[in-house]
């Protein structure tokens, strides 16, 4: 099995993609080894030690690591072992169920709430998952958009400037009402 590594621009998360789907859908944030117990994939990484974050993508995995721990020449081809013995084993990705983050949008809102959700399908989503990130929308509360940045996004010492310089433009310039855009 070959398994295609590419780099982020977070200089901590490196994607890995298989060649096969992944999660066939929406991506699945796993920020903590507690959090991985859900995925026999996830906590396998995380076994490793030095992994401090991982997410699956529709065909891809990205995989941060702790800044204080081996460099990528040490880790990577562990974390490529790992995932050759799981794609290659037919195991699932999860074997219990993933905690979804709720959101809390005012009832009145909901026709300004689904413009920005179509935006973020749409528009942004696309392009962050080419960088081994996602972006979720988490809400819509007097003018501000929250939305919370995973994978390779979560970290990345250029979220800030995708988040106000293109995300927050973009809503923006579509919808009026939006004044401000924040991470969660």
């Amino acid at each position: 099995m070959f398994i295609e590594t590419e780099q982020t621009p977070n200089p901590m998360t490196l994607m890995f993609r298989p060649g096969q789907k992944v999660t066939g859908g929406d991506g699945v944030d796993i920020p903590t080894p507690e959090a991985a117990e859900a995925s026999p994939l996830a906590a396998a990484l995380f076994a490793l030690g030095d992994v401090e974050r991982v997410f699956f993508g529709h065909d891809f995995v990205s995989v941060t690591r702790n800044p204080a721990g081996a460099d990528w020449p040490a880790l990577k081809p562990q974390i490529l072992g790992v995932l050759v013995d799981h794609f290659t084993s037919g195991a699932p990705l999860f074997t219990g169920a993933v905690q979804e983050a709720a959101t809390d949008d005012d009832p009145a809102d909901a026709e300004i709430v689904m413009q920005i959700r179509e935006l973020i399908e749409t528009r942004v989503r696309p392009q962050v998952a080419e960088d081994g990130g996602d972006i979720v929308y988490r809400g819509f509360r007097q003018g501000t958009v929250f939305l919370e940045m995973q994978g390779a996004c979560s970290g990345c010492p250029s979220s800030t400037m995708t988040l106000k310089m293109g995300i927050e433009s973009l809503l923006k310039y579509y919808v009026p009402e939006v004044t401000d855009v924040r991470a969660v």
